[in-house]
């Protein structure tokens, strides 16, 4: 399930967001996450494990009038090809079921393979 950060889970989501390739850097992670807390419109979902109760994934957004722009997703290497990305899109649809979700150069594919899935049911 997405859970809102909050700083508890500051340790985490800067070891999540450094799965990202440019956010390898920890003063870049840092300078990540200060943009995020920066401004209101812009939320970082954290996916909880429903059996481990584990943080292992991480949603980045910026909120618009119409839409939702997922600037990062992050997943641990070990809950990878099990369709978590997906469910994690999924959840986050329903969060803001009035707005589409949108990609960035950087999420584009992700966004295009979720899109495709769904018109494919």
């Amino acid at each position: 399930m997405l859970v809102s950060f909050n700083s508890d889970y500051e340790k985490i989501t800067m070891g999540l967001f450094s799965y990202i390739s440019d956010l390898k850097d920890p003063s870049r992670l840092e300078e990540e996450l200060n943009w995020y807390n920066a401004q209101d419109n812009r939320q970082i979902y954290l996916w909880q494990s429903e059996e481990t109760e584990n943080l292992i994934g991480l949603i980045g957004v910026e909120e618009e009038e119409d839409i939702v722009l997922l600037r990062h997703i992050a997943v641990d290497p070990s809950f990878r090809n099990e369709g978590l990305t997906y469910r994690m899109l999924d959840e986050l649809q329903k969060k803001y079921d009035s707005k589409n979700i949108v990609a960035t150069l950087d999420t584009a594919t992700v966004i295009s393979k979720w899109q495709k899935r769904l018109t494919d049911k």
